[in-house]
């Protein structure tokens, strides 16, 4: 159950709900709208048709997927294999020879419900055993052993006796990680923390009605044809709408669930979460408090359950404990404050920057930057919004104010609207295509910029990162074909190369025939993949950077191979477009300045020992259970934080010259007065708690200053080989 990250929305499916309208199954029952039983069938037996004959993969729900099913569905309940039994996986191995017939001929999800019923009883006996053991045991954290905390691919225990081992060392690792946090609490502070999170959960569960439990159990189904295809439910649907139409009063965050965790996938630009600068893609968000109201532990909770304790009314408070995640060996549990909030949709706009960056000459040389969070479409109160538009405002603006060349910066953009991803393209190139679209059929459409207009013709970098995705590999993808851009970033970008489209349940059963006594919700299926004007797919494999800069974010786990079950790479054949090769005669140049200036810069010398931390953690998947040895950790993560801080404020040379150019001043007359950089004592608390959390933005504000000076080397050269 995750929260649905935004689509590319703007791929018809008209074919597609007029194929479903005429769907007839078998054997339907005369059933009464208020049967809820029968919903549950009705629902079930629509969903194992719709994603049999319209998703992607065209698989009909067989054995083999009943089998992959099950499995699925008890990692969704139990994904760090410590609660059920190979016992019960044994027991519910019976399922799997009639699962597939059941399912279709009836919609019968009785397995969901015994399942779902012996994971609360395992859960009750977890809970009893934590709770003993904290009420009776001393815990001491001076050995050598360690807990593995990713158990996504761990056998499961074979029986109970193997299953308390698991416990213990779960409960030990909750232990010191409340003893380690940031307010030192006593040891009766920690056993009653503890145990409230157990009790808590169990309550949690046991208050689960058949129609979650369904939820649970077809998200595992729509999950086993692609990571993206998703069951939603009525509570889904509004995140889903709420996330599509940025209105989100919470805190501005995408989730997940990893191994029982609520993690950020990714901040949205212009909520309360990014705004605050406190937290970050990775962080794992371990309890919830409302205003000053105790915490609510939320680990092993339902992610929509947690979703709910995050939502409030407008600029109410509320507190979350949050773990960091980009060193799980030295984390310790902290408290962010945010007041809830609508995103705001100036800081979800695009803007601009005009810098005069000194050079080695001793002159100076005038840049932009492009900041584009997602590729928006749509209306607002204001009116109609177009990140097209907006990006072409700001390049008028930037060339009015003679820049030299331009970085289009896509490290946190998402995605968005295709639409908005072709006619964005269409502002570098004459025109040509941009992308090919292939559907379940195996027809393939060309997206075309058919406008001979070039709003900016100049040297141009995209800077990219492995959280750049879906229509932002788009455009990478046809100005890198087109040899258009240098690509500059992580080594490669996400590498979601699909396209979903959600399909409400209700008018489909509706004319099927098939009465409900609730709403049925949604399904988000994969209708269509992508291509580049090359051929080649950007799913997997992403678009790859012409130059790698050192980076957090470079890992593998943020990445479409690191999902379950993702599409394959594939091809096409070429789109019919004409190369303009404008950065292919320099690339060789680029590379070794930019290359020679990261191995002796101490911004990447410092970012480097961060990287080579996080490849260790990352490589052992476990923390040390010893106290003196993680507070010893958590002191050298502190002081290399600081080390960056000092190493930052000790840069030599001339700082560069800033101008923001936003929507709103755009269209003045000249440029604003540049920004005055704060010093250390100005930046005050937001320094401070930058560095208790070990913040990114040193790193990040290296990468962009090493994009303009790749930019800068290749205006010289641009400047040098043009008549």
């Amino acid at each position: 159950m995750k929260l649905p990250t935004r689509l590319i929305s703007s791929v018809t499916t008209a074919a597609l709900v007029v194929a479903l309208a005429g769907l007839t199954l078998a054997g339907q029952p005369a059933l009464r709208p208020a049967d809820l039983r029968s919903t549950d069938a009705n629902i079930t037996r629509l969903t194992t048709e719709i994603l049999g004959r319209s998703q992607f993969a065209h698989h009909p729900l067989d054995a083999d997927l009943a089998g992959r099913l099950l499995d699925r569905y008890m990692d969704a309940l139990d994904g760090s294999h410590s609660i059920f039994l190979q016992s019960d996986v044994d027991e519910f191995a019976a399922y799997r020879a009639t699962l597939a017939s059941a399912t279709k001929a009836t919609g019968d999800t009785s397995a969901a419900r015994v399942i779902f019923a012996r994971y609360l009883q395992r859960l009750q006996q977890q809970a009893a055993y934590v709770v003993d053991l904290l009420r009776t045991t001393k815990f001491e954290f001076s050995g050598h052993d360690v807990y593995s905390y990713d158990r996504q691919h761990a056998a499961r225990p074979p029986d109970l006796a193997a299953a308390q081992v698991i416990w213990r060392q779960q409960l030990r690792a909750e232990y010191l990680e409340e003893k380690l946090g940031e307010k030192t609490p006593t040891p009766a502070q920690i056993v009653s923390t503890l145990t409230r999170r157990r009790q808590q959960q169990v309550r949690t569960i046991k208050a689960f009605n058949d129609d979650e439990v369904l939820e649970i159990y077809l998200d595992a189904l729509a999950h086993v044809y692609d990571p993206h295809s998703d069951y939603l439910g009525h509570e889904q649907m509004e995140s889903l709408s709420i996330a599509m139409n940025l209105s989100l009063f919470g805190i501005g965050a995408s989730l997940e669930t990893v191994d029982g965790y609520c993690k950020i996938r990714e901040l949205i630009p212009g909520g309360p979460a990014a705004r605050s600068g406190l937290l970050k893609a990775g962080d794992r968000i371990v309890a919830v408090a409302q205003a000053d109201q105790a915490p609510v532990d939320i680990v092993n909770m339902p992610l929509s359950r947690s979703v709910e304790l995050m939502r409030g009314p407008k600029g109410s408070r509320v507190k979350l404990t949050v773990i960091s995640g980009d060193d799980a060996q030295a984390a310790a549990p902290r408290t962010v404050s945010l007041i809830r909030d609508q995103i705001n949709l100036a800081d979800q706009e695009a803007k601009a920057q005009v810098i005069d960056l000194p050079t080695r000459k001793g002159t100076s040389v005038r840049l932009g930057v492009i900041d584009l969070p997602s590729f928006y479409a749509g209306r607002t109160p204001a009116g109609p919004r177009s990140a097209t538009v907006d990006v072409a405002r700001l390049l008028a603006k930037l060339k009015a104010e003679n820049v030299r060349g331009v970085v289009m910066d896509l490290r946190h953009n998402g995605g968005g609207s295709l639409d908005e991803a072709i006619s964005l393209t269409g502002l570098f190139i004459r025109k040509g295509p941009v992308v090919q679209t292939r559907d379940q059929s195996g027809r393939v459409d060309v997206g075309v910029d058919d406008d001979d207009q070039i709003n900016y013709d100049g040297p141009l970098v995209l800077l990219t990162s492995r959280l750049s995705a879906s229509a932002t590999e788009i455009l990478a993808g046809a100005l890198q074909d087109y040899g258009r851009a240098v690509v500059v970033g992580d080594s490669s970008t996400f590498g979601k190369g699909t396209v979903q489209s959600v399909v409400g349940l209700a008018p489909l059963m509706d004319r099927a025939g098939l009465p409900h006594g609730y709403d049925p919700g949604a399904l988000k299926i994969t209708i269509s993949k992508f291509y580049r004007p090359s051929g080649a797919s950007t799913q997997l494999r992403g678009v790859v950077s012409d130059i790698v800069l050192p980076s957090t974010t470079d890992v593998p786990s943020i990445s479409e191979s690191s999902l379950k079950d993702p599409l394959p790479w594939d091809a096409v054949p070429a789109a019919n477009y004409q190369r303009v090769n404008r950065v292919q005669p320099y690339l060789g140049v680029l590379r070794e300045n930019s290359a020679r200036r990261v191995k002796t810069d101490r911004a990447f010398v410092s970012l480097a020992a961060d990287i080579d931390q996080e490849a260790k953690t990352w490589a052992s998947k476990s923390v040390s259970l010893n106290e003196e040895q993680r507070r010893r950790e958590q002191t050298e993560a502190k002081a290399r934080q600081v080390e960056r801080d000092r190493q930052a404020q000790a840069t030599q040379g001339d700082k560069p010259i800033v101008h923001e150019i936003t929507l709103a001043n755009v269209d003045l007359p000249g440029m604003p007065p540049p920004v005055i950089a704060k010093s250390p004592k100005a930046a005050g608390e937001k320094a401070a708690a930058a560095s208790e959390t070990g913040s990114v933005s040193a790193s990040d504000q290296a990468i962009l200053a090493e994009s303009l000076r790749i930019l800068s080397d290749y205006v010289d050269l641009w400047r040098l080989t043009r008549v």
